[in-house]
């Protein structure tokens, strides 16, 4: 029977691992499918990012009691989730509590600190669920969320409030096994644990069959509950929890706020105005050749980093509560775009997926069909967006890549902008003077 259980443990895990994986790899294979970018920023920089970005969420300080209750949630979760190690060699082995003999008194140590934090983690959950639903603030009731989105927010919550109620039971109830001087339990005596004890007079009048049971029953769903949360996750928002940390280590460097110029663009005009463009190493590598396009219609003419952006969006919505345009009521708001260009490229996985890793034109594209232009025209490039994100994401760089697009390609753009490009065409600035009578304003 022991057998029979370490090897059904062996394939559920195997089964877990290997659907996690493919799934990753797909998410891998559609973010590479973007355009080849270099971001050059010194190690240093990019550890700096990591650390205080990525694991100590930097930017979400902003608002403090929310950023500690967030911090010990996400912290907790993964510190508690070392003791998954444990579980899959317990697992594996048909041992129990393995850790324990090697660890001596630290053993105990470390499973109440886990205590403490599980519990931690359980309050925040009920205190963001109360938030998201009863409270409903207002970057949460957007119309953004419709559907799964809020749903997938309420799910994840829900999730770990059960795996860190399965964690406490489960200690509860060995902490009664041990008490009663049951085997194996007692054995490794790591009580008394801190939080559990206090559910342990719960179950003492239960047989210690009743009681072995419960135990074995609530470890079983504690490691299969983790096993598809990891599943789950790569088709939720919640992929952030992951994806944050390559996304702070490749963040760009620049100020905020910095455009980037098209250098094909740059050649053309650099060329027009005679200038010598030898000595610009990045111009004079360019193809004699125009373009066949400007800006971005779809994710492949994104780059691989505004894919990796979309997949890190954790849909908190203060790039939305920033931006003013969204809070004057106009249609855009800058984590809608993140979701579509996700939705997007989650779409454009399906086709991979159905069509052996070819891509097959679907007849859509990321312009149009999941992006408006009046979305895009409601930017005002103000930056806000990018300055709340808490991990580092662009909206505006794929805003902006579209525009481009739009402008360029499909010479889509309204009268009045029309006119301004003109005016710096020709006058070298938006308004229609004589450039040589710029400076007539000072006489007098």
């Amino acid at each position: 029977m022991q057998y029979l259980a370490q090897a059904l443990f062996v394939a559920i895990v195997g089964a877990a691992v290997w659907l996690f994986s493919r799934k990753i790899g797909n998410i891998r294979r559609v973010i590479l499918m973007g355009k080849d970018e270099t971001i050059e920023t010194d190690r240093n920089k990019r550890m700096s990012n990591l650390v205080l970005l990525a694991l100590g969420q930097k930017k979400m300080f902003k608002n403090p009691l929310v950023a500690i209750m967030h911090f010990v949630l996400y912290v907790g979760f993964i510190i508690i989730n070392i003791e998954v190690l444990e579980i899959v060699l317990d697992g594996i082995l048909g041992t129990h509590r393995l850790f324990a003999p090697m660890l001596g008194s630290f053993y105990s140590f470390l499973i109440n600190a886990f205590e403490i934090l599980a519990f931690a983690v359980l309050v925040f959950c009920i205190v963001f669920l109360v938030r998201r639903n009863v409270l409903k603030l207002r970057r949460f009731m957007s119309n953004d969320l419709n559907g799964w989105p809020r749903s997938d927010a309420n799910y994840i919550l829900i999730t770990e409030i059960v795996l860190m109620s399965l964690f406490l039971l489960m200690n509860a109830t060995e902490g009664v096994l041990i008490a009663n001087n049951v085997s194996p339990y007692a054995e490794h005596a790591v009580g008394p644990f801190v939080i559990s004890q206090h559910i342990s007079p719960l179950l003492s009048g239960l047989s210690n069959t009743a009681l072995a049971g419960i135990e074995r029953t609530a470890w079983w769903l504690h490691i299969i509950g983790i096993l598809a949360f990891l599943n789950y996750l790569p088709y939720s928002k919640h992929l952030h929890i992951l994806f944050a940390f390559p996304n702070a280590w490749f963040a760009r460097p620049e100020s905020y706020g910095k455009m980037h110029n098209m250098p094909e663009i740059q050649k053309e005009v650099a060329l027009a105005m005679g200038q010598d463009i030898s000595t610009n190493p990045v111009l004079s590598q360019l193809p004699d050749a125009p373009p066949n396009q400007f800006g971005a219609k779809d994710i492949f003419d994104l780059g691989w980093k505004n894919l990796l952006d979309a997949y890190s969006c954790t849909e908190c919505g203060r790039c939305s509560a920033a931006c003013p345009a969204n809070s004057t009521g106009k249609v855009l708001s800058p984590r809608a775009i993140m979701m579509k260009t996700r939705d997007r490229a989650e779409a454009v996985s399906k086709v991979l997926a159905a069509n052996n890793g070819q891509w097959v034109d679907d007849g859509k594209s990321l312009l149009h069909d999941y992006i408006t232009v009046e979305e895009l025209r409601a930017c005002t490039t103000c930056n806000a967006c990018v300055e709340e994100c808490p991990v580092s994401i662009s909206p505006l760089d794929i805003i902006l890549k579209q525009r481009r697009y739009l402008i360029l390609d499909e010479s889509n753009s309204p009268g009045e902008w029309n006119a301004m490009f003109g005016n710096i065409e020709n006058n070298f600035a938006p308004w229609k003077f004589n450039p040589e009578e710029r400076e007539a304003w000072v006489n007098g």
